[in-house]
């Protein structure tokens, strides 16, 4: 019996078809191409790529059956096997051709590549086809950021390394720096569909409302580029105008008498104080008879006004948690601080805000609120503080400590840049929290 093993390897090599070579070019083609042009130029290939090829055949030998035996019944075990000879065929196949629709799209896909690149920096979401406001010419988008344009870094060390390498070396701002001003754009985020009311309220008097609302405002206003206003709506003639200097004798008593005849920024902005962070303050009325006539209606007077110019409206709340001022006040609020003193019937009063807030519908805010815990008043010393954080850590959604400073326990104008850090980071802080909190944009 022939060696079969010895026939395989002297058998020739079994010719590729052509069309199988044919697929697997045009595989290799197509794996080239993004995958959306791969139809378009299927439909200009040929159908069939099959090509007759004539092989001679070779000698005919006699191979023996292999298998079952057939010894004893008489058949012919022999069967004939045609074997065919080693023949070399060159088959040449055009390369597929481009269709005009398949070039159009790879030209226009690249020119589309090229100009995401471009717009990659772009603020304005990708499906957007709203014209560009002038915001969006911002220097970070615009600038090429190289020697004559990068800014001076921060920081001592930095500063040093600069100033010693003749401004060639700049190894960028210190990590504080950079912390600071990472903060800086988390307070800055910008809000579209309206003015943003945040007020700040307790239903106890003496636990610091006032201080935090300056507190708040000032670290807006000096981290923001837009206009922050913080307004005295308290009826039992309100001090928040007594933390900047005055520049006006004008309360919120004038606004609602010259409503009518308001009719842009300037007009507005002659009725209210402003301080060196920039941020302005609309006093209450001084005589206590006008302060309590100051009602629902008036206030949403202010509020109208406010709306028109300012972005970002605080409003400071006196202690009547059921007047009608505090209910309009309430009804446009996008969030609230519950300001807490550090005693334990000041704790107690400041979470019985928040369960009358949500028994009157008002749990969403309550659920969105910042407890600012001012440790400046008395008997903060024999309390554990971790405790009442840990209380209102329940029910709201952060706490901030206010730390003690002698320029706000003086009760006078309050000097932003003055104050000590701890506490200007606090203030900054609390900013962070609240803006964290706002709606982004109120048309969604």
């Amino acid at each position: 019996m022939p060696d079969k093993r010895t026939d395989d390897q002297s058998a020739p090599a079994r010719p590729v078809s052509a069309a199988k070579r044919t697929r697997d070019e045009r595989d290799d083609y197509h794996s080239e191409l993004p995958p959306h042009t791969i139809d378009n130029l299927a439909a200009s290939l040929p159908e069939s790529l099959s090509v007759p090829i004539e092989v001679p055949v070779g000698p005919r030998r006699s191979v023996p059956a292999v298998g079952r035996s057939a010894r004893g019944t008489g058949l012919d075990t022999t069967r004939i096997v045609s074997t065919p000879a080693t023949h070399t065929v060159e088959i040449s196949t055009p390369a597929p051709a481009r269709s005009a629709g398949a070039s159009s799209a790879i030209e226009s896909l690249s020119r589309a590549d090229a100009a995401s690149t471009v717009r990659r920096d772009r603020i304005r979401t990708e499906n957007s086809t709203a014209p560009e406001s002038a915001a969006m010419l911002t220097s970070d988008r615009l600038l090429a950021v190289n020697r004559k344009t990068r800014k001076a870094p921060q920081g001592s060390w930095p500063e040093f390394v600069y100033a010693l390498t003749l401004h060639l070396v700049n190894v960028g701002d210190s990590a504080k720096v950079q912390a600071y001003k990472e903060m800086d754009e988390r307070i800055r985020r910008q809000f579209e569909g309206g003015t943003r009311f945040v007020p700040i309220l307790t239903r106890k008097g003496g636990v610091g409302k006032t201080t935090v609302t300056t507190l708040l405002g000032m670290a807006l206003a000096d981290a923001r580029d837009d206009r922050i206003i913080a307004i005295d709506a308290n009826p039992d003639r309100g001090t928040l105008s007594e933390r900047v200097s005055k520049q006006t004798r004008s309360t919120v008593r004038d606004v609602v008498s010259k409503a009518a005849s308001i009719g842009n920024f300037t007009d507005f902005s002659a009725l209210v104080s402003r301080d060196e962070t920039r941020l302005d303050i609309l006093a209450s009325d001084t005589d206590p008879l006008l302060s309590e006539a100051f009602d629902e209606n008036d206030y949403n007077v202010v509020a109208d006004l406010a709306a028109r110019y300012y972005s970002i409206a605080l409003t400071d709340c006196g202690t009547g948690i059921v007047h009608s001022v505090m209910r309009a006040t309430l009804q446009r609020a996008d969030s609230i601080v519950i300001v807490s003193g550090g005693s334990v019937d000041e704790a107690r009063l400041a979470s019985e805000t928040l369960t009358w807030l949500e028994a009157n519908g008002y749990g969403d805010l309550v659920r969105n609120a910042i407890v600012a815990l001012n440790t400046a008043t008395q008997g903060t010393n024999l309390v554990r503080l971790e405790e009442i954080e840990s209380h209102f850590r329940s029910r709201v959604r952060e706490i901030v400590r206010i730390p003690y400073d002698p320029q706000l326990a003086a009760g006078s104008v309050v000097s932003y840049k003055d104050l000590k850090p701890i506490t200007r980071l606090a203030a900054r802080t609390l900013a962070e929290l609240v803006v964290e909190g706002l709606p982004t944009d109120r048309n969604l």
